[in-house]
């Protein structure tokens, strides 16, 4: 299959089935979901979303998280993964935002990476999100599933996989491209074992494609063997009934 079939046909389900897929994570803003992003590095949606409310009460703006001190962020996102760090990157984007940027996230790719704690993905999810721009944030579930399906070749570092993915992808589906992979990651595509089964996708998938062939070579091989152990039993019994046979002619 050409790869621009294979796109085309990605994009035409998910543009049929899921035309309003949208980031699981809770906000109101821009800000709040600036502040979620950052968050939810090597965490889940679910946790950032139990952990969200209470801060977003307490810091509603850039203006009030930019005057409180790691130490009091720190005590409401604790239970996420690495606090500490993220409360210092909360308190230094906001201290960022609100002296360089008059309090509004930018749109900027290359600006809204000037705070800390937002890297490549954390702006490209903001450019995409709030701004609908064309920019493809590569995480964990866009990286697998796109090697998977083959929507990218040889792309070994996030990088390569977001340059190709913009390539081939609609410039007015990037944007929302980047949630179709996630949602496919999160809940079928799974890491360790994907649910092939319940796959809509398995006509382009290279990776589904590769698992059926192995599978089917997995079966010639125990067939083969399986003959193979018969024919040694039968001329094991083949070679015992002529030595009792000599025996009983003795």
């Amino acid at each position: 299959m050409l790869i621009k079939d294979r796109y085309k046909t990605f994009v035409e389900y998910f543009s049929s089935h899921q035309p309003e897929a949208e980031t699981e994570l809770h906000y109101e803003n821009p800000y709040q979901l600036l502040v979620a992003v950052i968050l939810s590095a090597q965490c889940t949606d679910k946790r950032i979303n139990q952990v969200t409310p209470k801060l977003f009460e307490r810091y509603p703006n850039p203006e009030s998280l930019s005057k409180a001190t790691p130490e009091e962020v720190f005590n409401y996102i604790r239970s996420v993964s690495y606090p500490n760090n993220k409360s210092k990157h909360l308190v230094g984007m906001a201290k960022k935002l609100v002296a360089e940027f008059n309090s509004i996230v930018p749109s900027d790719i290359d600006d809204l990476q000037k705070m800390p704690g937002v890297g490549r993905k954390t702006a490209n999810v903001i450019a995409s999100v709030i701004f609908n721009a064309p920019a493809m944030a590569v995480d964990t579930h866009v990286f697998r599933v796109s090697n998977r399906i083959g929507l990218t070749r040889n792309a070994k570092t996030p990088l390569a996989v977001e340059k190709q993915l913009v390539n081939y992808l609609p410039q007015d589906k990037i944007h929302i491209a980047h949630h179709w992979l996630i949602l496919h990651g999160r809940y079928i595509c799974l890491a360790r074992n994907p649910k092939c089964q319940s796959c809509p996708l398995t006509e382009i998938c290279k990776y589904y494609q590769q698992s059926q062939t192995e599978s089917a070579l997995l079966k010639v091989e125990k067939a083969q063997s399986k003959k193979a152990n018969e024919l040694k039993k039968k001329r094991l019994a083949d070679k015992t009934a002529k030595a009792l046979k000599k025996l009983k002619a003795i």
